[in-house]
């Protein structure tokens, strides 16, 4: 089927033709309601769109073929991620495409706040000269506070230092000495809202960001204190900054988002305050930042459309693959298959998973969400890089990876420990001259090539089993390929690769004409 891609925000021209030189057919409408979106998704492999289509979970359902949705631009609040991501849907931005101009646009709402230059400019318009009522304030000397000391914010605390500010932050995930270079000191969120003469907000909205700044924060700031939103709607609550501004709490303020975009009619009543700056959502409204997101955007869908490349990614592992580990993804995803038909219909509690010698060093996260694919496979039918942790998290699996210089007689190996009722059993293996193999089964040693169809018998190590179990499926027409047995403290397990399926039936017989079989697992990973 033809893969096509829906653009249903204005997109800039250059994005557009890199789309359009992609070879897939690329339709362009604005303005959809959710319900016409969801009329024309189901036709679509990408949705493309900005800040102005809502990505819903009823939107999402429609999209039966939809494999990425891309948004040019940072923020993603406008389309349901969790849900996206349980679908399997990559959702990806244009993280750096539009920070110089929010950065510039925050400082350029922070100079309009304390010069009050749109008042002024009004009055003007209407023919008054009333330069008095018009006084501002210098940034010269006074306390700069920035929460969220990220890209954004840390590209205004560089150009808001030329105008001789004090700078303090807010920011728990960012490292002191990345802080230090940029002149800002590290501090409390409390300390900043009371501190600062100006403020300016760089989070994303989420849960815990919601009303960040609300009434309890504007009591806690100076009477002169103005602060300047130009990151999300929602972070600071809009009825609490209502009254803080009408009720001169604070002197003034400068947003550029909003919780309702355009306004609601509830939300217009800001707009009647004669200390708040507004603009209608341009923090990335250049020329270049449009230019930008819109062929970041078009170069990153169709790179994952085209070759499956994932980059710029909210919803799926981070991590690159290399020459040397990139041979390890069949060898991974077939060990998570096996676990699976050795699990049976039993839950899987846990899963731990040691990247040991040379893996050590590498970056192995695409290898771990790989193996967790392919015991889902045997679950839920499919997964992929997108919905596999999600899913598997949903079900109670606990996944842990761990890495280990050490790798006994070989330079590599993966070792995977897996829990089930109680019970922890192991699997290790490596890639020898581009072929997967498995080392051993809990603690017996084995070395057998990773094959399409394979038996795991354990058994009480006595003579005349492997003759045995030679004889039940030489009767059945079943041919052997290859054998190795590992043997510990009176038990041994035999590994089989076979050339044809093993019938329920056939393991009935075995386990029926060898007694001394124990547990048999038929292993089958091309189903």
């Amino acid at each position: 089927m033809t893969t096509k891609i829906l653009v249903s925000d204005p997109l800039d021209a250059e994005g557009l033709e890199i789309l359009r030189n992609s070879g897939f057919p690329v339709d362009e409408v604005s303005g959809l309601t959710e319900d016409e979106l969801c009329e024309k998704i189901g036709d679509y492999d990408a949705l493309i769109i900005r800040s102005g289509t809502k990505v819903t979970k009823k939107v999402i359902d429609a999209g039966t073929k939809l494999r990425v949705i891309g948004r040019a631009g940072v923020g993603v609040d406008n389309i349901d991620v969790p849900y996206a991501t349980s679908k399997g849907i990559l959702v990806m931005n244009t993280p750096s495409a539009n920070i110089l101009s929010a950065a510039e646009h925050s400082c350029a709402m922070l100079l309009a706040v304390a010069r009050n230059i749109p008042f002024a400019h009004e009055s003007m318009h209407k023919g008054e000269w009333k330069r008095s009522k018009y006084t501002g304030v210098e940034l010269n000397g006074k306390v700069l506070g920035i929460i969220g000391v990220g890209r954004v914010g840390g590209e205004v605390a560089k150009r808001m230092k030329a105008f001789n500010m004090t700078m303090i932050g807010y920011d728990p995930f960012l490292p002191k000495e990345v802080a230090d270079s940029l002149g800002v000191r590290l501090t409390t969120l409390d300390e900043v809202i009371s501190t600062a003469d100006f403020m300016t907000i760089h989070t994303p909205l989420l849960p815990e960001t919601r009303n960040m700044i609300s009434m309890p924060q504007f009591k806690m700031m100076k009477p002169n204190a103005r602060i300047a939103n130009v990151a999300r709607g929602g972070i600071v609550n809009e009825d609490d900054l209502y009254t803080a501004l009408k009720e001169k709490i604070i002197a003034g303020a400068a947003f550029d988002v909003w919780c309702n975009e355009p306004l609601s009619e509830e939300e217009k009543k800001l707009l009647e305050l004669d200390n708040l700056v507004t603009t209608p959502h341009l923090g990335a409204s250049t020329v270049e930042a449009q230019e930008r997101v819109a062929i970041e955007v078009a170069e990153h869908a169709v790179m994952f459309l085209k070759d499956g490349i994932v980059s710029n990614a909210i919803n799926a592992p981070r991590g690159t693959l290399d020459a040397e580990t990139e041979p390890y993804m069949p060898l991974v995803k077939g060990m998570g298959k096996m676990i699976k038909q050795i699990v049976g219909n039993n839950p899987l509690n846990k899963l731990e998973i040691s990247y040991c010698g040379n893996l050590a060093k590498k970056q192995t996260k695409l290898l771990t969400v790989t193996t967790v694919i392919g015991y889902l496979e045997g679950v839920i039918g499919s997964a992929n890089l997108i919905n596999a942790l999600p899913v598997a998290k949903s079900k109670g699996i606990e996944i842990f990876e761990s890495s280990n210089d050490i790798a006994k007689d070989y330079a590599s190996y993966v070792d995977i420990k897996f829990t089930y009722n109680g019970i922890t059993r192991s699997l290790k293996g490596t890639v020898i001259g581009g072929t997967p193999r498995i080392l051993s089964i809990d603690e017996y040693a084995t070395e057998v090539a990773l094959a399409d169809r394979m038996i795991i018998l354990r058994y009480k190590d006595t003579p005349g089993v492997i003759g045995g179990v030679g004889v039940a499926l030489g009767e059945a027409g079943i041919n052997i390929a290859h054998m190795s047995v590992g043997r510990a403290a009176g038990k041994a397990t035999m590994f089989l690769t076979v050339d044809q399926k093993v019938p329920e039936d056939v393991q009935k017989a075995i386990a029926s004409k060898v007694p001394e079989v124990e547990e048999i697992n038929y292993i089958e990973l091309e189903q």
